[in-house]
C-alpha cells in the first residue's frame, strides 16, 4: 500500500480537472453563485463575462482532450447557446439546469454524455423518491448526475443541499448517509460549494474532505479554486478522490 498524506491506497486516484461552461442569459459567464435571484430587478453579481461563445469554448475542450466537463443553464434563454456546445464536443459534456424527465432524452440525443439534475428531485424541501425514480427510468442511472450543490445554514455547521438556483434550503445534508443512499440511482456527483462558488476566494476545505472520504462514486467539486495549487489542495484532502472544475 501507498501512504500518501492521511491517504492509505494500493492504487492512488489522481484529482483530475474538469472544464465548466456556465451559461447565463445565453453568455458564457462567471457569477457570484449566492447572488442568483428569480428577481428580474436584482441581476446577480459577475465576475466574468466571455467574448467567445459557448460552442468555441466546448471546441477548445475538446481539442485539449478535456471529459467530463459541464454545461450549466442559470435560467433561461440558454438553450440554443446549450445545444451548440454539447454539438462542439459530443460526447464529451453534461448538461444541466432545468433537465426533467420530459427534456432528458433530447439533450442526450443532442450530444451529453450525462444530464445533470437537482431541483426536479427535490420538491417542498425534501428529496422526492417518486420524482428521483422517474429520472432514472428516462435516462438510466450511468446518464444520470446529481447535483448537491449546498451551503451552510449556519457557520460551521452542516451543508444543506440547495435549489432552484441555490436559493431555496432542502432538508438534505451532504454526508456519507446521503451519498450512499443516492449512490444506486447516478453514475456521478457534482456539488457546488454555494457560500464560495464564483468568489475565487480559496475551495470549502471541509467539504472535499467529506466528500472525498464518503462518497462511494466519482464527484466533482466547484466553488471557490482560482489556481493550479488549489487543484492540488483538494488532491490532498480528498486523497485524490474528488475532482474539480472551474468555470471558462
Amino acid at each position: 500500500s501507498l501512504y500518501v498524506g492521511q491517504c492509505y491506497s494500493r492504487v492512488i486516484p489522481m484529482t483530475r480537472f474538469r472544464p465548466c461552461i456556465d451559461l447565463h442569459a445565453g453568455v458564457v459567464k462567471q457569477i457570484v453563485g449566492s447572488t442568483l435571484s428569480d428577481d428580474p430587478d436584482r441581476p446577480p453579481v459577475e465576475n466574468f463575462v466571455a467574448k467567445r461563445s459557448p460552442a468555441e469554448f466546448a471546441a477548445l475542450y475538446a481539442q485539449a482532450q478535456l471529459e467530463g466537463g459541464h454545461v450549466i443553464m442559470l435560467g433561461p434563454g440558454n438553450e440554443a447557446s446549450a445545444l451548440a456546445a454539447l454539438a462542439a464536443y459530443p460526447g464529451g459534456l453534461q448538461i444541466g439546469g432545468g433537465i426533467n424527465p420530459q427534456n432528458a432524452t433530447r439533450y442526450l440525443d443532442a450530444g451529453a454524455s450525462h444530464v445533470i439534475v437537482t431541483s426536479y428531485v427535490f420538491r417542498d424541501g425534501r428529496l422526492d423518491e417518486e420524482r428521483l425514480a422517474e429520472m432514472v427510468k428516462a435516462v438510466g442511472p450511468r446518464r444520470l448526475v446529481l447535483d448537491l450543490s449546498c451551503r451552510r445554514r449556519a457557520p460551521g455547521g452542516p451543508f444543506y443541499v440547495v435549489t432552484d438556483r441555490w436559493q431555496k434550503f432542502t432538508d438534505l445534508t451532504v454526508d456519507g448517509t446521503t451519498l450512499r443512499r443516492l449512490a444506486a440511482s447516478c453514475a456521478e456527483f457534482l456539488v457546488h460549494a454555494v457560500d464560495v462558488e464564483g468568489k475565487q476566494s480559496g475551495v470549502e476545505r471541509e467539504l472535499v474532505e467529506v466528500l472525498g472520504r464518503e462518497s462511494p462514486l466519482p464527484v466533482t467539486y466547484a466553488g471557490g479554486a482560482r489556481s493550479l495549487e488549489d487543484l492540488d489542495l483538494v488532491a490532498q484532502l480528498s486523497c485524490g478522490r474528488v475532482d474539480v472544475t472551474v468555470g471558462s
